[in-house]
């Protein structure tokens, strides 16, 4: 059974052979355990991947985000770094008037719309792995950098029409992109949101239902239309908003599951694919190999069902490598 099969066993609960594999590298682990990242690599290879878009023109980001200085992304918002390894934050807005009158100041990165489905799909031919699309919309978090997370809040009260009417675009745009890549020949398409602080939800939730579940359910409805899986992913506590993801036919969440009660997630057992995680707060930067064994062993008695788990963790700032190859390992001992 080869890696592409696997995901979709897994994500239609059907008993794969073994529980998929994936692991998100940031930089931070390549610059300082390149050797055990490298052992982990060839150990436990990756199940899923993601395309590249091929894109014919060159969007207007420029710098590299995880290197230290400035840098800034597709949309013109600016980043500034102080550390190597890891991505740098938003320190001024590109949006500054309440009203959303500089609105103008926003590039929305249509270059990412001039993808190259030949090549995509000659990528997909020529892999046995799950090919997840490499476009990842991120509205709420894409607001944030436009505007500033702490006016973004007040906006979200208070509508200006300024914000409601590029919200309205921004959303047009990121459908368009992706039912490009969904007619490409790639397996599932993505999307993510920061949702979560450690206790709760960012924002009240019947404003995250009025305003963003409308346009998850548009992505959702756009992947299963042309038959792709979607993904999503959400730093935090979400367990808010998880039946209303499962209510839209989300098919796999990635999340801070020891962030939240796992009595009440395994409710949610057989009808979502957990894809992931392993405590990265404390577990994977502290906890010695045994505990790493048991941790594994508790998402895998709690939320799988005949598939409907991804072995996932991120091997980040404060990772201990030896705990990341035990979270590969311990998956593959016990499926």
């Amino acid at each position: 059974m080869n890696s592409r099969e696997l995901v979709f066993k897994a994500l239609n609960f059907d008993n794969p052979d073994r529980v998929p594999r994936q692991k998100w590298t940031l930089p931070w682990a390549n610059i300082n355990y390149p050797d055990e990242l490298a052992t982990i690599n060839s150990s436990y290879p990756d199940d899923i991947i993601g395309s590249p878009g091929f894109c014919k023109e060159k969007d207007i980001s420029v710098g590299d985000s995880t290197e230290i200085g400035e840098s800034s992304d597709a949309w013109g918002c600016k980043f500034l770094n102080y550390q190597r390894g890891i991505i740098g934050e938003v320190k001024e807005p590109l949006v500054k008037d309440e009203n959303w009158k500089d609105a103008d100041n926003i590039h929305i990165p249509i270059e990412w719309l001039t993808i190259d489905n030949d090549k995509i799909n000659d990528f997909c031919k020529k892999t046995d792995k799950f090919v997840m699309a490499g476009a990842c919309p991120r509205p709420f978090e894409q607001l944030q950098f436009i505007r500033g997370t702490e006016n973004l809040f007040i906006d979200l009260m208070l509508r200006p029409k300024g914000l409601m009417d590029f919200m309205s675009k921004m959303h047009e745009f990121y459908c368009k992109l992706l039912t490009k890549w969904a007619k490409t020949n790639v397996d599932a398409l993505n999307f993510m949101d920061d949702w979560g602080s450690q206790k709760s939800l960012l924002i009240n939730p019947s404003i995250w239902e009025e305003l963003f579940k409308p346009m998850y359910k548009d992505y959702i409805d756009i992947a299963h239309k042309h038959g792709k899986k979607i993904f999503m992913h959400s730093d935090g506590y979400i367990l808010d908003i998880y039946p209303h993801l499962i209510e839209l036919g989300l098919d796999a969440i990635n999340s801070q599951i020891f962030c939240m009660p796992m009595n009440e997630l395994s409710k949610f057992k057989g009808k979502i694919t957990f894809w992931g995680e392993i405590d990265r707060q404390n577990l994977l930067p502290n906890a010695n190999t045994d505990e790493i064994k048991d941790a594994v062993m508790y998402v895998k008695n709690n939320l799988w069902d005949n598939g409907g788990c991804i072995a996932q963790c991120e091997f980040g700032p404060g990772a201990n490598p030896d705990n990341v190859e035990q979270v590969f390992k311990t998956w593959n001992e016990i499926s």
